[in-house]
C-alpha cells in the first residue's frame, strides 16, 4: 500500500514540475556528480568519472537538441547560444577524458549550476 501511495505520489509531482525546473534539477543533479568526482578524485574509479561524465553528456545532447529543434519556441539568439554552448559542453568533456584532471570538472560544474539557476529564475 505504501508503495503504491509512493508511486502516485511521484506520478503526480512529476506532472507538476515545469519542464524549465525540471531541466534545472538535471542540470543540478549532473553538477553535483561532477562536484563529488572533482571532490573525491583520487578514490573515485576510472568507470565512476566517465559515468558521471556520460550523464552530463547525455543531458545536454537532450537540452541542445531539443532546444535548437524547430518546434522549440525560443528566439533563435537563444537556440545558437544553447547549441554553442553544448558544443563547448562537447569538447571540454572530450579534453577532461584525454587529460583527466579534476580541476577541469569546475567548468562543467559552473555551466550547470549557472544555466540551472537562470532557468529557475525564469520559472518563477
Amino acid at each position: 500500500m505504501y508503495k503504491q501511495a509512493a508511486q502516485a505520489y511521484q506520478k503526480t509531482s512529476q506532472v507538476a514540475v515545469s519542464p524549465r525546473e525540471l531541466e534545472a534539477t538535471l542540470l543540478m543533479k549532473a553538477a553535483a556528480r561532477l562536484q563529488l568526482i572533482k571532490d573525491e578524485w583520487e578514490e573515485s574509479s576510472f568507470a565512476e568519472k566517465d559515468e558521471a561524465l556520460a550523464y552530463n553528456r547525455k543531458l545536454w545532447t537532450i537540452l541542445a537538441t531539443s532546444a535548437t529543434s524547430a518546434e522549440s519556441q525560443l528566439p533563435q539568439d537563444i537556440k545558437n547560444n544553447l547549441a554553442s554552448l553544448g558544443v563547448f559542453v562537447f569538447k571540454h568533456t572530450m579534453a577532461i577524458m584525454i587529460d583527466p584532471v579534476p580541476e577541469k570538472l569546475a567548468t562543467l560544474i559552473s555551466i550547470n549550476r549557472n544555466i540551472a539557476e537562470g532557468l529557475r529564475a525564469q520559472a518563477e
